[in-house]
């Protein structure tokens, strides 16, 4: 598994020295690329955290899921909100589901 950064969302945090999804990444596999988005740097070395998909602001990032999971080609994003993470499961088919968690603090 891995992630896939939509590269037409993403606007690197609006030209900050360090992205948000950067800043949170654990294993340092982020970078911004020349054009000022975010990119994996190799997406073999990803732990599958969600760090990064939950840090972004503009839902910029999907996490692949196991086949077992959603199916072979699932993607998860995340919203996050003052109070609660909003999880988006998209099917390969094209059908999505939606998971609201509720938490004391969110990023």
């Amino acid at each position: 598994m891995s992630i896939k950064i939509n590269e037409t969302v993403c606007n690197g945090c609006g030209g900050a020295e360090e992205s948000f999804c950067v800043r949170v990444c654990p294993g340092d596999l982020l970078k911004l690329s020349a054009g000022g988005k975010a990119a994996i740097r190799d997406p073999r070395d990803c732990w599958d955290c969600a760090a990064c998909v939950k840090a972004c602001p503009r839902q910029a990032i999907e996490m692949y899921l196991p086949a077992q999971i959603g199916g072979r080609g699932a993607t998860l994003k995340a919203k996050t909100g003052r109070d609660k993470i909003i999880w988006t499961l998209k099917h390969p088919e094209g059908r999505e589901e939606v998971f609201e968690i509720e938490a004391e603090k969110v990023i």
